[in-house]
Formats: C-alpha cells, sequence, structure tokens
C-alpha cells in the first residue's frame, strides 16, 4: 500500500526513536520523582513508619534479588550451553549462544532495576501521600484540597514505575534486536524478564499476603483492634508487602508482559522491515501516549479517584489510537489491518477492564451484594464471591477469544501477536494505575499510625478504594493481555519447532490435532500446571502466616504494655520471619511449572508440547482471572461494609467480611496475578528448547 505522504522505512530510524522516546521516559519519570520528594514530611511518627517501611522492603529485594542472582546465573550457563544449539554443534557461538546468554540476563537485570527503583519512589511516596491527605472535618473546600492533592502525590508516584518499566523494555528490545539482529535472542531477552517476574511475583505475594492475613486475623478478628493499629506487630510487615509485591512484583509481572508481546511478534515478522518497524512504531507511540496521559490525570470538579483513574486509561487509549492512525497513514507499508489487530487488542483491553470494574467496585450492585450476604455469616461471603469470581471470568474470556479472532482474520499470526502489542501498548499507564494502589494503601495506614485524625483517614480510605479497584481492573487487563501474548508465543513455538524438524527431515507441524493421543496428555498435564502452582503459592502463604500469627501472640503474651499502647512491638521481628518463609517457598512453584514443562517435552516431543500449552493457557487465563476478581471483590465488599453499611465496623457482616477478605488476599495478590507470568514463562521455555524436544522426544 501507498500512503498519501509516504515516507521510506528503515528499521534503524525505529531503534533509534525507541532510545530517543526511552530516555524522555526516564527524564519525565525523574521530573516526577523530584516533584515528589521536594513535598516534605513533618510527622515524626509519619518519619519513623515510612523509614521501617522502606528499609524493610529494601531488605527483602536484597536478599530475594542475591537467590535470584545465584538462578539467573546457573541458568545462563545453561543457556549458553544448550541454545539456540548446543554449544557442541554451534557454528557461531558468541553470535548464537553467548548472546543468547546474555540477552537472557540482561533480561532479568533491566527487570530488577525497574523493581528496585520502583520500591524507593513508593517509599517515598507514601508518607507524603498520607500528609497531603491532611484536612479538617466540615472543611469541605479543605477536604476537596486536600484529595486532589493526595491523589496526585499517590498517583505520580506510582507513574515513575510505569514509566521505568515500559522505557527498560523498549529500550531493552531494540537494543538487543540492533546488536544481534536475529529476533531469536530476544526469546532469552524475554525469557530473563519473565523468569525474574515469575519468582519476584511469587515471593512478594507470598510475603505481602502473609503479613496482611496474619494481622487481620489476630488483629481485627481476634483482638479487635483497627487494621492499621500500631500496636500489631505485622502492621509494618503488611505495609511492606504492598510494596514488594504489588510494586515490585507487579512491575516485573507487566515488564515481562510486554516484552513478551513485542518479542512473539518480532519473531512472527520473520525479518519483513514493515513489520518490524510497525511493532517498534507501536511501542514507541504507546509509551508516548502513556506519558501525555500521566502529564494530565487530575480529579476533575465533580470527580473521584477511581473516576480520575478510569479517565487518564480512557485518554490514553484514544491519544494511542490516533496517534497510531496517523502514522499508518504516514507510512508507506504499513497496513491498516494491522493497525485493526492492534485497535482491536486494546479496545477489548478496555472492555475487559471495565468488566472487571463492575465486579469489583463498591460504588457497584456485586459487592454491595456480597457485603450483604455476609450479614448471614461467613460462608455465605465465601461462596457469594467464588460465584460471581467465576461469572466475572465470561467477559474476560470471550474478549480474548474475540480479539484473537479478529486479529487472525485481519493479518493471521501475526495478526494476534499485534492484538497484544496494542493491549499492552498503554501499559505506562496500566502500571501507574497499579503501582498508585500500594502507595495509598500505605498512605491510609500512616494516617492512622501519625494520628492524623479521622477525616484523614477518610479520605485515604477513598484512596485506597479506588486503589483496590483499580489493581482488579490492572490485573484484569495484564491476565488478558498475557492471553494473546502467549497465543502469539504458541504460533512462534510451532516456527521454531519447525525450523528444527526441518533441518532434522522429519513432517512439519501444521496444527495440532486434539485427537492425537500425544496432544491430548500434552492438554491434560499443561491444564493441571496453574492449579497445582497456585496452591503451592497458597500452601506457602498459608504456612508462613500461621508461624507470623504464632509470633504475633507471642508478642502479646510476652510484651508487658503492648495491649495498651504504652510498649512499642517488635516490628522486625515479623518482617524478618515474612522475609525468610516467602524466599522459602518461591522457588518450589517455580521449578514445577519449567520442570513439568521440559519433562512433557521429552517424553512427546513437539506434539505433546504444543498441547501442554493449550491446556496450560486455558486453565490458567480461568484461574487467573477468577481469582484476581474474587480476591478484588471479597476485598471491597469488607471496605464497603467497613465505611458504614451493613452494620459497619465490628458487627457480624464485618467479622464476615474480614475473613473473605482474608481468603481473597492470597488469590488475588499472589496466585492469582502469578499464573499469567507461568503461562509466559512455559511458553518462552517451550520456544527456546524446541530443538531439544525434537532430538530427544521419547514418542
Amino acid at each position: 500500500m501507498t500512503s498519501l505522504c509516504a515516507v521510506a522505512l528503515k528499521v534503524e530510524f525505529f531503534y533509534g526513536m525507541s532510545f530517543l522516546v526511552a530516555a524522555i521516559a526516564f527524564a519525565f519519570a525523574f521530573y516526577l520523582y523530584l516533584w515528589v520528594k521536594k513535598h516534605k514530611v513533618e510527622n515524626a511518627k509519619i518519619q519513623e513508619v515510612s523509614k521501617l517501611i522502606s528499609q524493610g522492603a529494601n531488605t527483602f529485594i536484597k536478599r530475594e534479588y542475591k537467590i535470584l542472582a545465584v538462578f539467573a546465573a546457573v541458568l545462563a550457563v545453561i543457556i549458553f550451553v544448550l541454545l539456540p544449539t548446543p554449544v557442541w554443534k554451534s557454528s557461531d557461538i558468541v553470535g548464537g549462544n553467548l548472546a543468547m546468554a546474555i540477552s537472557y540476563i540482561l533480561g532479568t537485570v533491566f527487570s530488577a532495576i525497574a523493581g528496585k527503583i520502583g520500591i524507593m519512589v513508593a517509599t517515598l511516596s507514601n508518607g507524603r501521600t498520607a500528609e497531603a491527605a491532611r484536612a479538617e472535618a466540615g472543611d469541605e473546600q479543605g477536604i476537596d484540597k486536600a484529595t486532589k492533592k493526595s491523589f496526585l502525590m499517590g498517583f505520580r508516584g506510582g507513574s515513575v514505575m510505569g514509566l521505568l518499566v515500559v522505557g527498560c523494555s523498549l529500550l531493552g528490545v531494540a537494543a538487543v534486536l540492533w546488536v544481534v539482529d536475529d529476533a531469536s535472542i530476544l526469546l532469552g531477552f524475554s525469557f530473563g524478564a519473565s523468569s525474574l517476574a515469575l519468582f519476584a511475583k511469587a515471593g512478594g505475594g507470598i510475603f505481602t499476603k502473609t503479613a496482611d492475613v496474619a494481622a487481620d486475623l489476630t488483629g481485627k478478628v481476634e483482638l479487635g483492634i483497627p487494621e492499621d493499629d500500631p500496636r500489631n506487630p505485622a502492621v509494618i510487615a503488611d505495609n511492606v508487602g504492598d510494596n514488594v509485591g504489588d510494586v515490585a512484583g507487579m512491575g516485573a509481572d507487566l515488564f515481562d508482559s510486554n516484552v513478551a508481546a513485542m518479542a512473539s511478534a518480532l519473531v512472527l515478522a520473520g525479518g519483513d522491515a514493515v513489520n518490524e518497524s510497525m511493532i517498534f512504531c507501536y511501542g514507541i507511540l504507546g509509551l508516548l501516549s502513556s506519558v501525555i496521559g500521566i502529564a494530565t490525570a487530575r480529579i476533575g470538579k465533580k470527580g473521584t479517584p477511581t473516576k480520575a483513574l478510569n479517565m487518564s486509561t480512557y485518554v490514553t487509549t484514544a491519544i494511542f489510537l490516533a496517534l497510531t492512525a496517523l502514522a499508518t497513514w504516514l507510512f508507506e507499508g504499513f497496513s491498516w489491518k494491522i493497525w485493526g489487530c492492534a485497535a482491536a487488542g486494546l479496545i477489548v483491553g478496555v472492555i475487559i477492564g471495565l468488566a472487571t470494574d463492575f465486579f469489583t467496585d463498591d460504588t457497584k450492585p456485586i459487592v454491595k451484594k456480597c457485603a450483604r450476604a455476609s450479614k448471614s455469616g461467613p460462608a455465605f461471603t465465601i461462596l457469594s464471591g467464588i460465584s460471581y469470581g467465576f461469572i466475572s471470568a465470561l467477559p474476560a474470556m470471550v474478549g480474548i477469544a474475540a480479539s484473537a479472532l479478529i486479529s487472525y482474520h485481519l493479518g493471521g499470526v501475526f495478526g494476534i501477536s499485534m492484538a497484544a502489542v496494542g493491549m499492552l501498548s498503554i501499559v505506562g499507564m496500566i502500571i501507574s494505575n497499579d503501582a498508585y494502589g500500594p502507595i495509598v494503601d500505605n498512605a491510609r495506614g500512616l494516617a492512622e499510625m501519625g494520628g492524623l485524625g479521622e477525616e484523614t483517614i477518610r479520605i485515604a480510605d477513598e484512596l485506597d478504594s479506588a486503589g483496590n479497584t483499580v489493581k482488579a481492573v490492572t490485573k484484569g487487563f495484564s491476565i488478558s493481555a498475557a492471553g494473546l501474548t502467549v497465543i502469539s508465543l504458541l504460533s512462534a513455538f510451532m516456527a521454531e519447532a519447525n525450523a528444527a524438524l526441518l533441518a532434522a527431515g522429519k513432517p512439519l507441524i501444521t496444527g495440532f490435532d486434539i485427537m492425537d493421543p500425544v496432544v491430548f496428555f500434552g492438554i491434560l498435564i499443561g491444564a493441571v500446571i496453574p492449579a497445582v502452582f497456585s496452591a503451592m503459592l497458597m500452601l506457602g502463604v498459608d504456612r508462613n502466616a500461621q508461624r507470623m500469627v504464632k509470633e504475633i501472640h507471642r508478642q502479646f503474651d510476652t510484651i508487658d504494655g503492648l495491649r495498651e499502647g504504652t510498649a512499642k512491638p517488635e516490628y522486625n521481628a515479623c518482617i524478618n520471619l515474612a522475609t525468610a518463609g516467602s524466599l522459602k517457598e518461591l522457588i518450589p512453584a517455580g521449578l514445577v511449572a519449567i520442570v513439568s514443562t521440559v519433562v512433557v517435552g521429552i517424553i512427546g516431543g513437539a506434539r505433546a508440547i504444543g498441547g501442554f500449552l493449550l491446556g496450560n493457557i486455558v486453565s490458567g487465563l480461568l484461574l487467573a482471572l477468577f481469582m484476581s476478581n474474587a480476591g478484588g471483590l471479597w476485598d471491597n465488599s469488607k471496605k464497603y461494609v467497613e465505611s458504614g453499611h451493613e452494620g459497619g465496623k465490628g458487627s457480624n457482616a464485618h467479622k464476615a467480611a474480614v475473613i473473605g477478605d482474608t481468603v481473597g488476599d492470597p488469590f488475588k495478590d499472589t496466585a492469582g496475578p502469578s499464573i499469567n507470568t507461568q503461562i509466559t514463562v512455559v511458553s518462552l521455555v517451550a520456544s527456546l528448547l524446541s530443538s531439544l524436544f525434537v532430538a530427544i522426544s521419547l514418542l
């Protein structure tokens, strides 16, 4: 196709633009960091607690990254020896095996850097967000001003993470492809990002829910003290967990999804200069759209935090669609059909977000129904949440299926990969919204511990409720994007496997026949892995939380004056317990996913792996959506009751809602959002080891 204003395409031009736009994003992120930092924290108690949260989060990250560094080093050696071909058979060790190993290490390093800086800014922002919410009861103008200022403080703090993650992913993918000029090497970079994300999300999720579950059960249920009462020894660990789970963990998760989407699209582009240029062009414009959306985000005159967060997403979406349409018209060779694939992915992502909002927002009927059910006891809370959680998966699954079908008809398997790129194009804004959540959650606790007054706590509660809703939306968005990404990774696996089959003189794969016993064997094993993976993570939370409950009881029993508030609890004991337990539990679950993929591939070869991926994708998406949405529903049902409905705090409905929230915590913050990383990891392992499965399969 020849455009009205044709511009000759050079892929190298888009590499350069990727570096430039990433630099712009980093510069804007640094500006936002300075803007947040210039606001001072005056309350001495908030200063003290913020410091404890920061120290605890950094201690956990340091210990986690040490373990993951050893894991990454061992895996890098294995990759160097075996990939893309065994080193003893490789004709180009430097450009092949060494490049793949270095690419893998770069993926882990970029992901780790983004997570580390995100934690630094989040722990810097929480106290400032709490102080910005200070307002006097009855002063409506002051309350409105405090709400807007506090919202902006939390959102801009979270936006630093969003800009860093997308900037690092765009910069990393462009740099690797510019140096090696081989899209298959990008699979190593993506695997580095996804393997770190898998363990970071799992470890952070176990930490945060260990503390949250233990703090809620012993504090609100047993002792009847407020949620963030400083007498509770687990309260600081709970706030630390918000940062290591929902900032560093979720940032690594979405970094992985964004890189995997671009990597699979570039592999399927097959070296076509126009298609590669479109991928980078849309990635660049997505980051620019997020920068504009972040810069203009505000609470309107009669707006609320939830509306402001949603509106920023809609604005970013509209800007991206307009800019990419302009680019498609401007650049020669860009296809309107491929633009349609990206647009379909993004629009479906927004629709999925709206559906998730309907099931998790406390102003909508579903949350209110669950809160009403709590009046009849915790069993009805659980039944209600599980039922609505399963129903909530329907719109997202239909949306993923529809966008995949539309994109396939418009652009084939490459079109599906571009739908994933489109859905993740505004991931800078999505991560900003997500990181806002733990910042305002911390701010709510700090407002209570700092004695800033009931009105300030009420404002912080409103901001926190919006954060819970938007976190559920962003998780649904990221899970759905992972669904499209792994469908395109399945196609990338077929391409890699067929190359190995062709070299071995064996018949090529044209599809996966579910009536083939080898394929069906793979489907059954693949389908059960997400359930086993989820169970291992939640059992990790269970075991760790039980240990922490005993520690909390020990402190209340042995520290004189703790119940009365005249003595300080041993916060570090709970932080250290959560850290040690989560690091102990995170490795086995991740290894089960990786090892099972290798075992199935060795037994059944490429056909069995195709079935394995199919089962893993379908089962994983369903479980991830169900658990994330059910958890968000239970959390906001509890907050709805605490705001004075259905009997309010201390009522039977409140106790039942707290139990529902306790069950939902590991659903939504540990297992649910970790599954989409798991399905990405096994898809990448399958693609990377496709030649091995062709060479040594037993069937």
